[in-house]
Parts: C-alpha cells; structure tokens; sequence
C-alpha cells in the first residue's frame, strides 16, 4: 500500500509517500520560515502563495525520490484541519484534482492526528493505546490514542498553546521567528532559576492548562526591566521559562498517567523538540517505569510523512471523502472526520 501525504496547514509545503503504513519512501519539503522572519510571524496571504507555486513541484519531487507514479498510488492523504484556512484550501484543492484526475482515493487527515503518527514511522513498535503529549505552537494537549484512528481528549489549554508562548515570549526578548528555537538554543547559556515564573492552574480541571498569565508574566517583566533602565538576562529568563513550561507539561502528563494507568507515553508536535521538554519527560518516565516515545527532530515540526502516516490508517478505516471536502480553520475536534 502506497500513500501520498500532503501538508499545507501553515508556512511548510510537503509532500511524502509511505509504504505499509511505517515504511518511509520519501518526504520533501519547502520551507517559508526564512520569509516569514522579516515579519515576526506567518504572513496567511503570503503562506497561502507560496503554497500555490510550491505544491506541484514538491509533489513531483516526492514521487520521483520513492521512485513511483501517481497511477502506482492507493490514495492520496491531505491535511483539511486545523490550520490557516487559506494555506489549507490549497493543499485540499490540490490534493481533490489530483486524486480526481489519477482516479484515487481521497483521504482527510486531521493535522493532530498526523502529529502523533509521526511517532509510527519512527517507532514502528509502538502500538495503541497509550497516553500523547501534543504540543505544538497552536495546540496543546493531553489525548488518549485509542486506536490508530480513535482518540478522547484528556486535557487541553483554555487560552495559549505552549508554542505559542514560546514564540511570543521570544518575540519580546529580542529574538527572531521562528521563537520556539531560539528559546531553546539560548537555554543552554542561562540559569533556568534565576527568574521566578508563576504555574498558572485551571480551576476544576486538573489536566487542562493555561499559558496567558505565564506568557503575560515574562512580558510584564522585562517592559518593567526596561523602564527602569535595566537590562534583562535574556538566556536566563529563556531557560526560566522553558524550564516553567517543561515542569507544567510533565506535570500535566505525570497526573494523566496515573489516572489512566497508561505506561507507555507519547509526545507530538513541533515543541516535542524542545530539548528541556525531551529531558524533563524522559526523567519523569524513568522514575516511574514508563516507556516514552518521541520522533525524531525531523518529523516534529509539520511534514507531509506524518500525513501518509495517518492516512494510511485512514485509508484502511475506510476514511475517505469525495470532491466535497473543504477545508477547516478549527472547530473539529480530534477523532470527528468532518469531510462535508
């Protein structure tokens, strides 16, 4: 069984092939991070453009690497949901004449459930249920897998993704998009104990989380640093908050585990690449006798491998759509195919 992934939820154009699920042909991608840096952020009228010059030319790349045609396809998996609706509709429309035009099947992919398949391809071994850490820079959250194609949502944050605050924290620090990177890097030069940051908590909600009043606190800190004239320790207010973030993530899974009873933990999602997140996990995990699995840095940001990944799974479901699939900004929550 071969399938073909497409992602175009933000600034990353891709497009993958997997064979059997796990078995990784090829995987191209064309990145807009450098031009998206002149302006802080993703620009979505530019996202959407580049998108509609790179598509073609990353797909065709990405068959010629595994080596294949379209006609020795099974199916053809795009991402339709959560993401930036413009940059979306391209990789969708691009994705529904494509599969129109070569007589495929078409196959939604809902972008979080491309994330957590990432771990498959990587780790073959790793088999539902289990417990996920997502975290990425629009979404955070804490999901029961199931099965390949069945998830329940555990947790989640009422306000700030944890990338998000990265990036935004980032931003008032002096350092360039993308933040979450550069948090990370100038980490490893601070004293992650020097800046007391507060762990804000969800009322009523032990596994939801909150990021605004952390995010908040960091920025009120270094305006008033800068009020007064004083010069804010740039790397150690980094590692200060990652080591916040990181504590709060591992808290959050270390509670979900034991109410579950999982032992095997996953985690998805481009801040699953945080280096303090990675350790502060991994020692949480080796404390307690859990297995933890994490992709590698390749497929934590989004790719199209992890798309093919769970479209594959899709596919075999039997989760397909026809000429009607649209394109969805938010509002689906995980697990609910809405293809019409």
């Amino acid at each position: 069984m071969l399938i073909l992934g497409i992602e175009s939820s933000c600034d990353e154009t891709a497009a993958s092939v997997v064979e059997n699920c796990t078995i990784l042909k090829s995987s191209v991608i064309a990145s807009q991070a450098m031009e998206h840096q002149l302006y802080g952020g993703v620009v979505p009228e530019l996202a959407s453009r580049r998108h509609c010059e790179n598509i073609l030319a990353v797909t065709q790349q990405a068959l010629e690497q595994a080596n294949i045609t379209i006609q020795d396809l099974d199916g053809i998996a795009v991402t339709y949901t959560p993401g930036l609706v413009g940059a979306l509709l391209v990789g969708v429309n691009f994705a529904k004449g494509l599969a129109f035009a070569a007589g495929k099947s078409l196959i939604p992919v809902h972008h979080i459930m491309g994330h957590i398949a990432a771990n498959y391809l990587a780790h073959p071994e790793l088999k539902p249920p289990y417990l996920c850490l997502v975290v990425s820079g629009g979404h955070t959250m804490l999901i029961e897998v199931q099965n390949y194609t069945k998830f329940r949502i555990l947790g989640t944050t009422r306000d700030d993704a944890a990338g998000e605050c990265f990036d935004k924290c980032a931003r008032v620090l002096g350092y360039p998009y993308p933040g979450g990177v550069q948090i990370d890097r100038a980490s490893q030069k601070g004293d992650s104990t020097k800046y007391k940051l507060p762990r804000p908590k969800v009322a009523g909600s032990v596994l939801d989380c909150s990021f605004s009043g952390l995010k908040t606190a960091v920025i009120n800190t270094v305006h008033h640093a800068q009020q007064l004239g004083e010069v804010i320790d740039a790397p150690s207010m980094a590692a200060s908050l990652q080591r916040t973030v990181a504590e709060i993530l591992t808290e959050k899974t270390e509670i979900a585990a034991e109410m579950t009873g999982y032992t095997t933990i996953a985690m998805a999602g481009g801040v699953s690449a945080n280096s303090g997140l990675r350790d502060s996990m991994q020692e949480m995990c080796r404390s307690h006798g859990y297995t933890l699995y994490v992709p590698p840095l390749s497929l934590c940001g989004d790719n199209a491998a992890m798309i093919a990944c769970q479209g594959s799974y899709n596919y075999l479901a039997g989760i397909t759509a026809d000429e009607s699939l649209n394109a969805y900004a938010s509002g689906t929550p995980i697990g609910e195919m809405k293809i019409s």
